[in-house]
C-alpha cells in the first residue's frame, strides 16, 4: 500500500498557502478588475510593475497566460519566436503560439537553455518573403531544464541589444525571476532592464495558490488587456487573489535563500551515489537533476520513494528533478534525501 505523501519535492508549484496569507486574502478589499475599481489588484500591478521597471502591468491567472498573450501582441501570424529548445514556451505550453498567435518556434539547442546575442544573431533568417519574420526572443529566467541556472545580467543586456537593433521584441518568462533575484542579489529590474515584456509568477516560489502579473509598457499593458479578453482571463473581484501576491512580495521574496540552500544541500547529501549525477554541477537556485545510469530508472524509483512517503519528479527514464520550496523545510530536505539514499542503495 502506497503511504501518504509527507515530502513533496515535484515542483514548487505544490506550495500552499499559509494561514496568514488566507487571512490577507479574506480581508483584502475587492472591485470589479475589468473596471479598473478592483484596489487590491491595482495595488499589485503597480508594485509589480515598479518591481520589473516598467509602466504597467496586468494580473493574470498563469504564467502560461503571461507568455501567450505577448507573443499574441508582439507577433503576427506567421511569425517566429526564437528560444531554448527547453524552454517553458516551447516543450510546455501545447503549441500555444501556434495554435493561437500563428507564430512558430526558432529552437535554439543549448542544454543550460541559456544562450547567447550570437545564437540570436545566428538564428535570425535573411529577410525574404516566403521566410518567416523573427519577431520576438524570449528568455527564461531562471532556466527551469537547466537546472535553475541564472542567466547573468550581461547576457540578457546582449541579447536585448540584439533583438532591438534587428526589430525584434524581447520577452523574459519571469516563472522564476525572483530566485534569480535572491540568489545573484540582483533587482528584479536589473535583470529586466530593456525587455519589452516580463512578468513574475505568484503560484511557485513565492507560494501563492494561482496568478502571475505581466508587466511592459503603457501601451502593450492595453494591447495585453485585449487578449486577456478575448482569452477569458479577465476577472471580478480579483483582489482576494492579488492580496496573496502582495503578501508573498512582502514576506516570501527573502526566504527564498531557504530555499536555495535545502536545493544545494539535497545535492551534497546524494553526491557519491552510485549510477547517479547531479546537474547542474553547482545548484544556483531551487532546482536539480538526478541524471541516471546503469540499472536504474526513474519510475522504479518515484515508486519506491512514494511507498515511503516522498515525492520527487520523473522528467524521463533517465531523469529526476528535485525542486524546494517553502513548504519543504530544512528538516524535511534531508529526510527525503536520507530516503532517496536508501532508495538508491537498495535497487543497486
Amino acid at each position: 500500500m502506497t503511504s501518504a505523501i509527507e515530502i513533496d519535492l515535484v515542483s514548487d508549484t505544490t506550495t500552499r498557502p499559509s494561514a496568514d496569507m488566507l487571512t490577507r486574502m479574506a480581508s483584502a478589499p475587492v472591485g470589479d478588475e475589468q473596471k479598473n475599481e478592483d484596489p487590491t489588484t491595482l495595488a499589485l500591478n503597480e508594485e509589480v510593475a515598479g518591481l520589473l521597471g516598467m509602466e504597467a502591468a496586468v494580473f493574470l491567472p498563469s504564467g502560461t497566460m503571461c507568455n501567450q498573450i505577448s507573443f499574441l501582441v508582439h507577433c503576427r501570424p506567421g511569425d517566429e519566436i526564437i528560444a531554448a529548445e527547453n524552454a517553458h514556451v516551447v516543450a510546455s505550453e501545447g503549441a500555444g503560439a501556434a495554435a493561437l498567435a500563428g507564430a512558430q518556434m526558432r529552437p535554439i539547442a543549448t542544454p543550460t537553455g541559456i544562450f547567447e546575442a550570437a545564437d540570436v544573431l545566428a538564428a535570425l533568417r535573411a529577410p525574404r518573403m516566403r521566410s518567416p519574420r523573427s519577431s520576438v526572443v524570449s528568455v527564461e529566467q531562471t532556466s527551469n531544464r537547466g537546472g535553475g541556472l541564472v542567466w547573468p545580467v550581461e547576457t540578457l543586456a546582449a541579447l536585448v541589444e540584439a533583438a532591438h537593433a534587428n526589430g525584434l521584441a524581447a520577452h523574459m518568462d519571469g516563472a522564476r525571476l525572483m530566485n534569480a533575484a535572491v540568489a545573484a542579489d540582483t533587482p528584479a529590474k536589473t535583470f529586466a532592464r530593456g525587455f519589452d515584456s516580463a512578468w513574475i509568477d505568484l503560484s511557485k516560489g513565492l507560494g501563492c495558490p494561482v496568478g502571475a502579473v505581466l508587466a511592459g509598457s503603457k501601451d502593450f499593458i492595453a494591447a495585453a488587456w485585449g487578449w486577456k479578453h478575448r482569452l477569458g482571463g479577465a476577472l471580478r473581484q480579483s483582489g482576494v487573489l492579488a492580496a496573496a501576491g502582495l503578501y508573498a512580495l512582502e514576506h516570501n521574496v527573502e526566504r527564498m535563500a531557504e530555499d536555495h540552500a535545502n536545493a544545494k544541500l539535497f545535492a551534497d547529501l546524494v553526491t557519491g551515489l552510485p549510477h547517479v549525477t547531479v546537474s547542474p554541477r553547482e545548484v544556483m537556485t531551487n532546482i536539480l537533476f538526478l541524471e541516471l545510469d546503469g540499472p536504474l530508472t526513474s519510475g522504479e524509483i518515484v515508486k519506491a520513494l512514494a511507498e515511503r512517503g516522498v515525492r520527487i519528479g520523473a522528467e524521463s527514464d533517465k531523469r529526476m528533478r528535485v525542486v524546494t520550496h517553502l513548504d519543504a523545510s530544512e528538516a524535511d530536505v534531508r529526510k527525503a534525501a536520507e530516503v532517496f539514499t536508501r532508495v538508491i542503495e537498495g535497487l543497486v
